[in-house]
Order: C-alpha cells, then structure tokens, then sequence
C-alpha cells in the first residue's frame, strides 16, 4: 500500500505539470486583462501600459508561465491583484467558510442517502420507494438559486425563522459560543439547499448498488446462516454497495473547499466561490490561477483517496 500511494503521488507531478500549462494558456488566450477589466475611464494609455509593466503583463506568455511557475513551486502563488493580498492570504480568509456549509450538507446528504437507498432497495417498488424516486428526481431537477430563493422566501420572509442572508447579524459583534450559533443559525438555509441538491444523485447510486448486491450469492448464503435481516443488509450488502458511491467520495473533497459560486451568490455567504468568480470577471490571474491548480491537487487527491478505499471496503481489490 505504502509503494502504490508513493507511486501515485508521483505520478501526479507530470499530471500538474500538464494541469499548469492548460489553465495558463486559457487565461493567455481570453481577450483583456487586469487592466482593462476595470473599465475606468479616468486610464490614460500611458498609465495603462506602465501598470501592465508593473504587473508583468507585458512579458511573453512562456516567460510569464515559467516565472508563475517557478514562485508555484517554491509555494508562492502570488499576489491578487484585487484583494491587493497574497494569494494563500485571500483562500484561507474565504474558503474555510465554504468549507462550513460544504461539510455539514456533505454529513447530511450521505447519511440520508444511505439510509434512503438502502430502504428503498430493500422495499423495492412499494409506496416508500416510489416517494423516495420522486423526491430524487425533484431534487436533481429544481436548479440551486430557485430552491434557495424559496427557502428565503418562505422561512426567512414569511415565517421569519432564519435569517436572509449573510454569514453573521449585521452589528451583532458576538464572540465565543454566540458567534458560532450566529453562523449556524445564517448556514442552516444554504446546508439544506446544498444536502437537497447532493442527495438525489447519491441516493440513486446506494439504491441501483443495493439492488445489484442483495441478489447476491453470499447475501443468501448470509440470511440461510440465520443472522439477522439489518445485520445482512447493513453489514455484508452496503459495504460492497459503497464501492460506486465511493468514487463519488474522490470528487467530494475538490468540491469541499471549492464553494458553491451561485448558492453563495443567492444566500450572500462569503465564500471563495464568490472570490474565483470576482476573480475571472477582473482578470484577476494570480488568484485564479493559483486557486484552480489548488482544486487540480485536490481532485487527484480525492481520486487517490478513494482508490484506497476501494481496497478498505473491498478486500478482494489488491492495489498493484
């Protein structure tokens, strides 16, 4: 195991290598930059090109790459030219608060998926399966902003239980245990939406998996030994039926510090979601570049994570 992952690892050097040149030659090829972007009327062309020089703006584009690169190398993503800020300054302000919504709807989105989909395959075609298929398929049709602009209308505008927007009471200034409870409370309406929308596709992959796996030869074998109906099922059957899910699971870590640019749009919630997107609007090229190598490394990690556990839920799956 410990030779697999130090071999996958590597691997994963010439892949960012790759991953690197891609985006950058993107950004090169998209027209205007940081300059332009900010539309001021009051720039003389002069100053323009005397802050593109400041900038680097005005090198070749494979200087410029093998320069960003190499800070990339040593750790250093840069500075954003919006925020004014290093770059690894900029992601740790915002993404640990997409990362509070993203981890709770996470938690919540398996734990009902799993249960949904192993009940729903257990009871097949009853009353309660056919309720559950319903409300998958509504929950993976109703776009983000539309489920959350109703959320805001019904329990935050008209029953007033939640508040509408923002991650923290407007003045409020609380500490400790007041400001954790203030944040929860503004999170709860974001986390439902995001749990709604992560569910549907989930609870569809533990049902068709359970439905695979409970006609199996060593599941009848487990029911004729005389255990228990719920230890079959929970035991023996869902842990091979974790193995599709568990592919899901790789890309669910990218997606944990990456925000939910148009649910963080809707609710007013300061993530770096909102940030990426402020950042390609403004050609904002040191953070946009850094933070989407950042997710790059994320997803093979996440990809590498769930080979691995692969082999922990499956031990008839030897990593070679």
């Amino acid at each position: 195991m410990k030779q697999y992952i130090i071999r996958r690892l590597l691997q994963m050097i010439p892949t960012l290598i790759g991953i690197s040149i891609i985006i950058f030659a993107i950004s090169a090829l998209v027209p205007g930059d940081y300059i332009t972007a900010q539309d001021n009327p009051n720039m003389t062309r002069e100053k323009a090109e005397q802050l593109r020089h400041i900038y680097g703006l005005d090198q070749p584009v494979a200087q410029r790459y093998f320069t960003w690169a190499g800070n990339m190398i040593k750790g250093n993503m840069g500075d954003s030219l919006v925020h004014k800020e290093p770059v690894t300054k900029v992601m740790n302000n915002y993404v640990w608060n997409s990362v509070i919504i993203a981890f709770f709807s996470l938690a919540l989105s398996w734990l009902i998926a799993i249960f949904a989909g192993v009940f729903s395959a257990k009871y097949k075609y009853s009353f309660f399966d056919k309720i559950v298929t319903l409300l998958i398929f509504l929950c993976m049709s109703l776009p983000s902003f539309f489920v959350g602009l109703m959320l805001i209308k019904v329990f935050a505008l008209q029953l007033k239980l939640f508040p509408i927007a923002g991650m923290t009471t407007a003045g409020l200034n609380a500490e400790g245990w007041a400001y954790i409870k203030d944040v929860l409370r503004h999170s709860i309406l974001p986390i439902i939406v995001l749990t709604m929308l992560s569910t549907g596709s989930l609870t569809r992959y533990f049902r068709t998996s359970m439905l695979e796996v409970i006609h199996m030869d060593y599941i009848r074998t487990a029911r004729a030994k005389g255990l228990h109906e719920w230890v079959v099922i929970f035991k023996h059957a869902l842990r091979n039926a974790m193995l599709p899910a568990i592919t899901l699971l790789g890309f669910e870590l990218p997606a944990l510090f990456g925000g939910a640019i148009i649910l963080e749009k809707v609710f007013i919630w300061p993530g770096v979601g909102q940030v990426y997107l402020e950042s390609i609007n403004m050609r904002d090229y040191p953070f946009m570049l850094g933070f989407t190598v950042f997710l790059a490394m994320l997803t093979l990690l996440g990809n590498l994570l769930s080979d691995v556990l692969y082999g922990i839920a499956d031990p008839r799956i030897r990593l070679k």
